[in-house]
């Protein structure tokens, strides 16, 4: 793949560890919230990059299916040594997950504790940090040399898809977006900054739960004022605006976010679907949940995301681009792992039968 992807999506590749709210564990998964998003996006647009940091112990085969599977890989950095890469969540129920004391739940379900999750503290350590990067935080410095290798005559030259067939961004020139998954807080402030320098014209942030902090507010408020789309959790914005969570008022929280920077703020309202926001025609929708069998919810939220953003990127329509995310969560919770995803999407009647229920049921709220 030489051409420039139209959709950057940057975060965490992992090795995960899940006990579904049925009690099932599966293990040493291909994971990652860079890769659930990347493939959501997948289903909706060819070109589509991850952008993460791995050490040597990653495996080297996954990264083989990566690029077997379509994806631009220039941007999956290998960092020296032995790297964690671990992440373990237990489900509670389909809308609840926990993601420390492994023992306690695989215990509860008369399970033998994996080896490798012995020692496990939980799955973000440091991402709360904002004065330095953990080693798996892909960095402002990381995007600086991914950009130069895709061009390498000029630093300077921007990240620009080749016509014919890119999506076109504002007054019709090509454009290329940047999904910042859940990661450091960090990166999440700083890499806007650097990916428009190259010629980024859409960013959006995931912004992950251990971001969505009191203490972190202003952190928080800076990264918003970088972003065109914001896209957290209720669960999220609860923790961050609400010392009574009963008390949410979802419509409140989006306009307060994009009061501070974002044009569009969707509040993903897990099983209850999403709440789309713009800040410009001060319009709400409520975009609906798909009605399939669950079988796994891991990277529903990062799947609904890379969905969003790839249609957003190409058309500029946040309906449109929320009924592409709901589409996108509705086949990750489907099966297990992210590569489920890319199969089930080649069947194109069912994606554009999905698309349509929803277009069906969209409401302005």
């Amino acid at each position: 793949m030489n051409r420039v992807p139209a959709l950057l999506c940057c975060g965490g590749l992992r090795t995960d560890y899940i006990i579904t709210a049925r009690g099932e564990a599966r293990l040493m998964e291909m994971g990652g919230n860079a890769l659930y998003a990347a493939a959501g996006a997948r289903v909706w647009l060819e070109r589509v990059a991850i952008l993460a940091r791995v050490g040597d112990n990653y495996p080297a085969s996954w990264l083989d299916d990566l690029r077997d599977c379509g994806f631009d890989v220039r941007g999956i950095r290998r960092v020296p040594g032995s790297q964690d890469h671990r992440t373990f969540y237990a489900y509670l129920d389909e809308n609840t997950r926990v993601d420390t004391e492994p023992a306690k739940h695989f215990a509860r379900w008369g399970l033998p504790l994996p080896a490798a999750l012995r020692d496990y503290v939980h799955s973000t350590p440091g991402q709360d940090d904002p004065h330095c990067y953990e080693p798996l935080a892909f960095t402002p410095e990381d995007f600086e040399l991914y950009a130069s290798a895709l061009h390498p005559a000029t630093a300077s030259s921007p990240l620009t898809p080749d016509p014919p067939g890119s999506p076109s961004g504002e007054g019709g020139k090509p454009a290329v977006g940047l999904h910042v998954a859940p990661s450091s807080i960090r990166a999440q402030r700083y890499l806007p900054e650097v990916a428009r320098r190259h010629g980024v014209s859409i960013v959006s942030a995931d912004p992950g739960e251990r971001a969505m902090r009191p203490r972190l507010m202003p952190y928080v408020e800076a990264m918003l004022a970088q972003v065109d789309v914001f896209l957290p959790s209720v669960q999220e914005v609860k923790s961050l605006l609400y010392d009574e969570p009963a008390k949410v008022d979802v419509r409140q929280c989006a306009e307060w976010f994009a009061e501070r920077g974002p044009r569009v703020v969707v509040l993903k309202l897990g099983a209850d679907g999403a709440l789309v926001h713009e800040r410009r025609s001060r319009r709400f929708w409520h975009v609906p949940a798909l009605p399939v069998l669950v079988v796994d919810v891991t990277g529903a939220g990062d799947a609904f995301c890379g969905g969003f953003m790839a249609d957003f990127v190409a058309h500029g329509d946040p309906v449109r681009a929320a009924i592409a995310g709901a589409v996108a969560a509705s086949l990750a919770i489907q099966d297990y792992g992210p590569l489920f995803i890319l199969r089930a999407a080649q069947d194109k009647d069912e994606i554009d039968r999905r698309a349509a229920f929803l277009r069906d049921r969209v409401s302005a709220v």
